[in-house]
């Protein structure tokens, strides 16, 4: 038997006490993970032992749909929020981000096998359709209430002996992950009881009946540098290079990393599933065979129109949103948004997050930007006080060199001539 069997049958205390004895803690060690401990987190998951906190900033003035928006964003890469608010400044230039959501389901997948007759189980989901979105319904009666719920049965044959029965459902203002999987479990129930044989029953997070498009056009004037390159040439530039994250897998990848770096960071901000989001997008990325940028930039006129589509299942209730004070806290920073709004305004970051990296990239580099960022990390890494900060900081960025060495003969310098 494991040495930490029944360990999250333990107190927080007596957790503590014995991964200190196992790992030789010291005292402030201790005090540390006692101060990071929290009631919250001792519910939300097993084995806890303290909460591990993200810094969280703030994007400020995100228009769209005609709206500004302040968007908490929670991530530890330091040029995120930076070139977020970067890309926020050029899109108010012209008219904000426009969004479209047209439908908002979420698919539970009954996967089925040793299908002897696969024309028979046709005929049955047609004939059993209204039926299976009964019992699916029965099994969750409030959100049908609340006019959500499944909508539509969908049977998808995989070959000759497997079949997928999908089940779309609308989870109104929640992302819809539990309601789904019981929903799914009840028709896999009943279609058991029927004689298939049922694998397994789950939702798929691939939300293609959730699809938000957005778009934004942007005056090419305000692409202009400050060392003199014209805004026109600077928005072919970003539409050339978004047609080669649409030829080449391997740019691609780091163009929606890129993208994610701010849809992930306001994602979990509002309390949302990332891995979720994360595996959405990437595999919709990858719809047409080749794995492609998000985002398609071109050139109209004196406009860079930038376009997106994602497959995006967010809630504004429901799990950690609940339970979470910061989680709150940031919905009313973004005031109090629907699910609709709110998955609008993740699209409209991963824009500005898109824009902003492509205008460095094709102009004067990404890191130049990422550097200064850095020094300030680097500053408090080596040992800089908060009084010495600003000077480390501003000291590491002149001399253009931002690496650890660097950092510890100017922090004994700037300690030396005190």
């Amino acid at each position: 038997m494991s040495k930490w069997s029944g360990f999250y049958k333990l107190s927080l205390q007596e957790r503590l006490s014995k991964i200190s004895n196992e790992f030789d803690f010291s005292p402030d060690d201790q005090a540390f993970l006692v101060a990071h401990q929290d009631l919250i987190g001792d519910t939300q998951i097993e084995n806890y032992v303290y909460s591990f906190g993200v810094p969280t900033g703030l994007l400020f003035d995100l228009l769209v749909d005609g709206k500004k928006y302040v968007v908490p964003m929670a991530t530890e890469e330091p040029s995120v929020i930076a070139a977020a608010n970067n890309g926020a400044r050029l899109i108010r230039a012209g008219e904000g981000v426009q969004t479209e959501l047209k439908q908002r389901l979420m698919r539970g997948q009954v996967i089925l096998t040793n299908i002897a007759d696969q024309a028979g189980l046709a005929d049955y989901i047609t004939e059993h359709s209204t039926q299976l979105i009964e019992i699916a319904n029965a099994a969750k009666p409030s959100i049908v209430q609340r006019g959500g719920g499944a909508k539509e049965i969908i049977l998808e044959q995989l070959d000759d002996q497997r079949a997928i029965v999908n089940v779309l459902v609308d989870p109104k203002a929640a992302m819809g992950a539990n309601l789904v999987n019981t929903m799914t479990e009840a028709v896999a129930e009943h279609l058991r009881n029927a004689g298939y044989q049922v694998v397994m029953a789950i939702l798929s997070n691939l939300t293609t009946e959730a699809l938000i498009q957005a778009q934004v056009r942007i005056p090419v004037n305000v692409l202009a540098t400050k060392d003199g390159l014209a805004g026109e040439v600077v928005a072919q530039r970003i539409a050339e290079a978004s047609l080669i994250e649409q030829l080449s897998a391997y740019r691609a990848t780091t163009a929606n990393k890129g993208f994610l770096n701010g849809i992930e960071a306001a994602v979990l901000a509002s309390g949302n599933d990332t891995r979720s989001v994360n595996a959405a997008l990437h595999a919709y990325a990858a719809r047409s065979g080749q794995y492609q940028g998000l985002v398609k930039w071109s050139v109209s006129a004196d406009e860079l129109v930038g376009v997106t589509e994602l497959p995006l299942m967010l809630g504004v209730v429901g799990g950690s949103i609940g339970i979470v004070p910061a989680v709150q806290l940031n919905h009313r920073i973004m005031g109090s948004p629907t699910v609709e709004r709110l998955t609008g305004i993740v699209a409209a970051v991963g824009l500005a997050q898109n824009l902003a990296a492509l205008r460095a990239l094709v102009t004067s580099g990404i890191q130049a930007g990422h550097m200064a960022l850095q020094a300030k990390s680097l500053a408090v890494q080596v040992g800089a006080t908060p009084d010495e900060l600003q000077r480390m900081t501003e000291r590491l960025n002149q001399q253009g060199k931002v690496d650890e060495a660097s950092a510890k003969l100017l922090l004994e310098e700037i300690r030396g001539g005190k």
